[in-house]
């Protein structure tokens, strides 16, 4: 069975521009990770959440954000298709006909992959481009010079982890960030 690493690493590496875009994965932000984001070099993102099973579809639909000005709850996709999101437009990466089209929201990009499990081929299908909900370019929303601090601070995190799956290493507090005064 295709692993969700495996799947992501033929998505973008048959569909990414490395020189033109920033690409990541697993990606934090909101109040839900994102399992591909891509930054142009306009500044404009696009978040690819991938679906394997109808469940985890449907669960999707079920997540919330919560205004911690207001207090108020939101569902993702209602946050996602009235512009009030970080990312300029989402699609759904999906088996090739798990969900019918029509139970996908219309700002929502589809994409379908089939998998050929004899070759390990994997061929992707852009059925609907998602709609772009704003206008405001990804470092109109976010601080660059923050988001780079941040991205250093992962690959140090996972470099770590690889390191020490590989070897037993002891820190006192490993990656906590310190304020210099």
């Amino acid at each position: 069975m295709l692993k969700i690493e495996e799947l992501v690493h033929a998505y973008i590496h048959s569909h990414c521009d490395f020189e033109k875009e920033i690409v990541l994965t697993n990606y934090f932000q909101a109040d839900w990770e994102a399992d591909m984001l891509f930054i142009d070099a306009d500044g404009f993102s696009h978040e690819i959440e991938i679906k394997l099973s109808k469940s985890d579809f449907k669960n999707d639909f079920k997540k919330s954000y919560l205004n911690k000005e207001t207090g108020e709850k939101f569902l993702k996709h209602d946050k996602i298709s009235c512009g009030d999101y970080i990312c300029n437009a989402f699609s759904f990466l999906l088996p090739m006909g798990m969900i019918e089209h029509s139970m996908i929201p219309e700002h929502c990009g589809i994409i379908e992959f089939y998998h050929n499990v004899d070759t390990w081929e994997t061929e992707f299908y852009l059925i609907r481009s998602p709609k772009r909900v704003h206008e405001d370019p990804y470092w109109k929303l976010n601080d660059k010079d923050l988001f780079i601090r941040k991205m250093a601070l992962n690959l140090l995190q996972r470099k770590m982890e690889i390191k020490g799956k590989q070897e037993e290493l002891i820190f006192k507090y490993p990656f906590e960030i310190k304020k210099v005064k």
